[in-house]
């Protein structure tokens, strides 16, 4: 085979597992905008070690282990730091939403689907330091073993066990169930209809008959919004919005644009990804900023619709 054409069937193989090491990243990362970064250094670094790639492990498995290392060497001055009190979908500007899929994507994007990147896992992942947060996504998400995370970060199996046990007990505090488990059903009819009802709302009757009673908004880093009075007032403030329905983290979503009092042009605001449960929505989770929008491969700004 000559050099061209090992090059060219090591971009096609980069390629194939592109998606599924990009969720890996965000899992690691908490947002989309750092596992960009993370996939890009990794390419970088496979691509300079590809003539090194003996072939003893699967492909993907050596792109993950390259890129667990990548997000290590970016994140050793937090092996040490203080995590705040609480849920960090309440204070962690760090986490962002992750698309279902994006729509200049080739179709096999929808594959993220069985990833899993639900929020709540995202959330509880904050509090682990680097080591214990990589060693717990190999062992209990991507089913390495103690063996295979040890090889990868150069570390004695009883160290690799240590770190997944106390990641464990940290996890066990934060988040319920089996992140092996946490792959969200597909949305529901009665999901896209709930959120098209929430997104033409304009009084709080409306949006009282979709909230359940304990409802909660989180906006990091301001303190949320709870109580189904409470965010009902919120949600109707008088503020020209325009939104576009899409999914995220295996959930509902909103796209929400803002328009200013005498522009012609609405911006990127907000990611709005909804949790429902037995026909009402329960969360909130608010992410603003046009960096989140821009993940979606939505345009920073739209423009006003002539009335």
């Amino acid at each position: 085979m000559t050099s061209a054409a090992a090059d060219e069937r090591f971009r096609d193989a980069f390629d194939e597992h592109r998606r599924s090491l990009h969720a890996h990243c965000y899992r690691l990362a908490g947002n989309v905008a750092d596992a960009d970064d993370l996939v890009q250094e990794t390419f970088l670094r496979a691509w300079r070690s590809r003539a090194q790639y003996e072939g003893r492990a699967a492909i993907r498995t050596w792109l993950y282990r390259i890129s667990t290392n990548v997000y290590l060497d970016h994140h050793k001055a937090a092996a040490r730091r203080t995590v705040p009190a609480g849920d960090p979908l309440e204070w962690c500007t760090d986490i962002g939403p992750y698309p279902d899929s994006v729509p200049s994507e080739d179709p096999q994007s929808g594959l993220v689907a069985r990833e899993t990147v639900e929020l709540a896992l995202i959330a509880a992942l904050m509090y682990l330091p680097p080591r214990q947060r990589a060693a717990f996504v190999l062992r209990d998400v991507s089913g390495w073993t103690a063996a295979e995370i040890a090889d990868a970060l150069e570390l004695a199996v009883p160290a690799v066990n240590s770190l997944i046990q106390r990641a464990r007990r940290t996890i066990r505090r934060h988040a319920p169930g089996d992140p092996r488990q946490w792959r969200r059903p597909a949305l529901t009819a009665e999901d896209e209809e709930i959120l098209r009802r929430y997104a033409a709302a304009t009084d709080p009757a409306s949006l009282r008959e979709l909230l359940a009673d304990d409802v909660r908004i989180t906006m990091p880093p301001d303190v949320p919004v709870i109580g189904i009075d409470a965010v009902a007032e919120f949600l109707t403030r008088p503020l020209d919005w325009r939104t576009f329905p899409s999914a995220a983290n295996g959930r509902p979503a909103l796209i929400c644009y803002l328009r200013s009092p005498g522009s012609d042009q609405y911006d990127a605001m907000v990611v709005d990804v909804l949790t429902i449960e037995n026909g009402r929505i329960v969360e909130s989770n608010a992410f603003v900023g046009p960096h989140h929008v821009a993940a979606f491969g939505m345009p920073a700004a739209v423009p006003a619709v002539s009335r």
